[in-house]
């Protein structure tokens, strides 16, 4: 068997009981290590085979899992965060499946709720924004013209930038052409959840000088929107507005 598990932002402890449970049972370990936190392989168990995806093509990540099949193995594929966003995992769920091997996807915790958490902030807020979108900024791997992030950015909801760090000078300058005002909050949060975790908070004006400094490569989310501002004009849910009934609760004005 087969199990696609998110290892969460990068906290050990953020790992799901789940996915915990059956990295400790895997006979086979073949983690992204690029991304994932190596202190989480500390759980696996003493005679597991482990090995790093970064250093590996798709068909040498693909024969290890077929001949951990063939010996009847179980076999846990590491993903940082949550293996729908951004995991690759279709293009190895798709040649297991072209063989006829079982597998399951266990969800993780991405690392754009980490950063939320961390900076203590809802992404949505009542007038404010109740969208949120995930996106990344056009590199290797190109995004549709109608997916790119100027035009993305018109519709001004919360956005998590996955990716795109080395590129923050023209993420700014997408979000300006899409007539986001210079004032607009931009947070980037580099290795959420760990404990050398860096939140740098700015404004579509400042950022890219604020953070130059700090060379940061990879593992940092860019993350925009009026959300992230500490004087929002937002509306109270109306949840638990006293003047508000619902089906759990009459009103109690």
């Amino acid at each position: 068997m087969v199990y696609f598990v998110g290892a969460g932002p990068g906290a050990p402890d953020l790992i799901t009981v789940r996915g915990l449970n059956l990295l400790k049972s895997a006979d086979v370990v073949i983690y992204a290590g690029s991304l994932v936190n190596p202190e989480i392989l500390q759980n696996c168990k003493a005679d597991a085979k482990i090995f790093d995806s970064a250093k590996m093509t798709l068909q040498e990540v693909l024969q290890e899992i077929f001949q951990a099949e063939e010996k009847n193995l179980t076999t846990v594929r590491l993903h940082s965060g949550d293996p729908s966003i951004y995991g690759t995992i279709r293009e190895q769920a798709d040649a297991l499946a072209g063989r006829g091997i079982k597998f399951e996807v266990v969800p993780g915790v991405s690392s754009f709720l980490a950063a939320a958490a961390s900076l203590k902030s809802e992404l949505t807020l009542p007038s404010v924004t109740q969208s949120i979108m995930i996106t990344r900024f056009a590199g290797r791997t190109p995004t549709p013209e109608r997916e790119q992030l100027k035009n993305l950015a018109r519709h001004k909801t919360t956005l998590c930038i996955f990716l795109s760090i080395q590129m923050l000078a023209e993420v700014v300058e997408d979000l300006k052409a899409a007539e986001l005002s210079d004032a607009t909050p931009i947070v980037i949060v580099f290795h959420a959840s760990r404990p050398d975790e860096k939140i740098i908070r700015g404004t579509l004006s400042d950022i890219v000088e604020k953070v130059a400094p700090k060379n940061f490569k990879r593992t940092a989310l860019i993350l925009v929107g009026e959300v992230f501002n500490k004087n929002a004009d937002y509306a109270e849910s109306k949840l638990y507005d006293a003047n508000f009934s619902h089906m759990f609760r009459d009103k109690k004005i």
